[in-house]
């Protein structure tokens, strides 16, 4: 038998966790009502979120308190892409007014954020907790990095329910976009995301014009040449 004195002590811990625990549900809520509010048509109004914070706050503060299986990957993952987005937003924010996310020093690879009950980097959500446990080369455009560069940012936060439809969408949408894909003649030049992270689009023997192709509407001509256009690192501001 359990001494009673030992009893409260356990009851008064698993009290303090049902309080701070909170549900993917309640987060994928607040996330979604964060980038509705403040992205449109990609772009972030920066300005208005510097002058507003306490949402992000709110949101950040339940991502912190959230903890997501990866036995369940459609939720897994779309807390980890919401999570990675946000961040972004805050990395923003405690250098602002900023012309770039590059111009916070170690904005990637050393600054930190309590989230899903650890505490990592950009970097560490992207390749740890995502593309280490996923071969899904559809993330790299819904990671958003808040420069002009990325694909866009959506006006509302990725869902487990939705998730495939949204990580298809999103892909399709930035490989027929000519502004990313630019495809001249016997040419076709390509954002250095696809340089950076070449492993994840040259799997099975298939090349990079062979990953674009299986979401072009046009497709491109496999003896093309090849390049990488220079990032745009400028902030992706409304």
């Amino acid at each position: 038998m359990i001494p009673k004195l030992c009893i409260l002590p356990v009851l008064f811990f698993v009290g303090i966790l049902n309080v701070t625990a909170q549900s993917p549900q309640a987060f994928f809520d607040e996330a979604d009502a964060l980038f509705g509010k403040y992205v449109a048509n990609g772009k972030v109004d920066y300005k208005a979120l510097h002058s507003n914070p306490q949402t992000l706050q709110i949101a950040l503060t339940t991502a912190k308190n959230t903890r997501v299986s990866i036995s369940k990957p459609d939720e897994y993952q779309a807390f980890w892409i919401n999570a990675y987005n946000l961040a972004v937003l805050q990395g923003v924010l405690s250098n602002y007014p900023t012309n770039s996310p590059l111009d916070t020093k170690g904005f990637f690879d050393t600054v930190k954020y309590d989230v899903g009950g650890q505490s990592l980097t950009l970097n560490d959500i992207e390749n740890k907790m995502l593309r280490a446990k996923f071969d899904e080369p559809r993330f790299h455009f819904v990671l958003v990095c808040g420069a002009k560069g990325c694909p866009p940012l959506i006006s509302q936060a990725y869902r487990p329910s939705v998730l495939e439809k949204q990580l298809q969408q999103q892909t399709v949408l930035a490989l027929n976009n000519d502004s990313f894909i630019k495809v001249t003649g016997g040419e076709v030049s390509v954002s250095e995301i696809f340089k950076w992270y070449r492993e994840d689009f040259v799997k099975e023997g298939k090349s990079e014009i062979n990953f674009l192709n299986s979401y072009r509407k046009e497709k491109i001509s496999p003896n093309s040449k090849l390049s990488y256009y220079t990032y745009d690192w400028r902030l992706n501001s409304k």
